[in-house]
């Protein structure tokens, strides 16, 4: 039962890197350090965006940007802490950090 728990904290640490990395890659096109007219750049953007947009669409449908701020992979990050939370209070009976 610890593999499978593990195996779970794990896949959510992914999916929150995945997300941190969008996040930082969408500040950098807006102060224009990376240019999206780069093919690679591109691929990595579009990548990034087919990791996310199943869950965000989900969110956004009623969650509406604030004040042209798109809070959506702030709530599934605390989403996702709150999981990892509960996975090992299910698995290893302590909070998991």
């Amino acid at each position: 039962m610890h593999f499978i728990g593990s195996v779970l904290i794990m896949a959510l640490q992914i999916y929150t890197f995945i997300i941190i990395l969008e996040v930082l890659i969408s500040w950098l096109i807006i102060f224009d350090v990376i240019n999206i007219r780069n093919d690679k750049a591109k691929n990595l953007i579009n990548l990034l965006k087919r990791c996310t947009n199943p869950v965000y669409s989900r969110i956004r449908q009623y969650v509406p940007p604030i004040g042209g701020i798109d809070i959506t992979p702030l709530i599934v990050l605390f989403s996702i802490y709150f999981l990892q939370w509960m996975i090992a209070q299910l698995f290893y009976g302590y909070a998991y950090y």
